[in-house]
């Protein structure tokens, strides 16, 4: 291999980290993220280097290739998602403390935590159209024109623009989070009315319309229906409290790029919970037990 072959290699493979981001984004799940940079990177190494040679960015024609997979993927997902038992929640990232525990060179390890990976960022991506959610990402998140966006989706630049729009309305909703200092301040606060089983304390910190969503996928003991309302979650956790089987500890952790807890049995993760603090109180909880959301953090399997 050539010194020019050795700078396009270097070229394509650093661009890993982008295409992770994005993917994961995209899809809300670590795993069908890698699976989608893995199928860009077998689409490029399929062609023949003159081929490659043709391509004027090859860092454009990735991102192109990686969205257009995603969004294949988006589209079948959403099949699989109305057979999944329960609810379904984007799969969590860690942070530092957290993904020490992963390999090197793991995708979460690629992962940059910053707003647009909240929980509550990624749970209203949820609620778009596969052609919106990659419209609205590719623009407004990665900041590609919509001429860019319109060669991904099959669409005019226009046609695209409307999608990023309404898109844009729906991510509107979610309200502006409180300073992080802040939130982890109100978690900590939770996490002893919880261990308290102070149903007075919990109703306090809770918004009087907040909602608590679990994830197991049928793998875990975990609630079926969201409990709405903070006298409702109030009581359900103190029942939960109950519930805890010895041993089981909970620890502050950063979840996706915010402050939430995640539960630890024998040094294994079996729960992790990310929280939508609003002002003083929290507005939603997303609990993720199903253990096939939980290898990055260390959890079974």
């Amino acid at each position: 291999m050539g010194s020019g072959d050795d700078m396009r290699l270097s070229e394509i493979m650093s661009e890993r980290r982008r295409l992770i981001n994005l993917a994961y984004r995209l899809l809300g799940s670590v795993a069908e993220a890698e699976d989608a940079v893995q199928e860009t990177y077998a689409r490029w190494y399929a062609m023949t280097p003159e081929q490659q040679d043709a391509i004027e960015s090859p860092r454009a024609w990735l991102v192109k290739v990686a969205g257009r997979v995603c969004l294949d993927l988006l589209g079948s997902a959403r099949a699989r998602r109305e057979r999944y038992v329960g609810d379904w929640l984007p799969e969590p990232v860690p942070g530092p403390a957290a993904s020490s525990m992963v390999g090197v060179g793991d995708p979460v390890d690629r992962i940059t935590l910053d707003e647009s990976v909240s929980m509550a960022f990624l749970v209203v991506l949820e609620s778009m159209t596969p052609a919106e959610r990659v419209s609205f990402v590719l623009h407004d998140v990665f900041r590609y024109s919509f001429a860019e966006v319109a060669e991904v989706v099959g669409r005019t630049p226009a046609a695209c623009r409307q999608l990023a729009f309404s898109a844009r309305r729906r991510v509107g909703e979610v309200r502006a989070a409180t300073p992080a200092a802040r939130q982890a301040a109100v978690v900590r606060e939770f996490q002893k009315a919880w261990e308290a089983k102070d149903i007075g304390a919990l109703v306090g910190l809770l918004d009087p319309e907040a909602t608590a969503t679990a994830d197991s996928g049928g793998l875990a003991i975990a609630f079926t229906e969201p409990f709405v309302g903070a006298e409702e979650i109030a009581h359900a956790w103190v029942e939960i409290a109950d519930r805890i089987p010895e041993g089981m500890v909970f620890v502050e952790r950063v979840v996706n790029g915010r402050p939430g807890l995640v539960a630890e049995q024998d040094g294994v993760v079996v729960t992790v919970l990310a929280f939508d603090v609003v002002g003083e109180r929290v507005a939603r909880i997303w609990v993720i037990r199903n253990p096939e959301k939980l290898r990055a953090w260390g959890g079974p399997g």
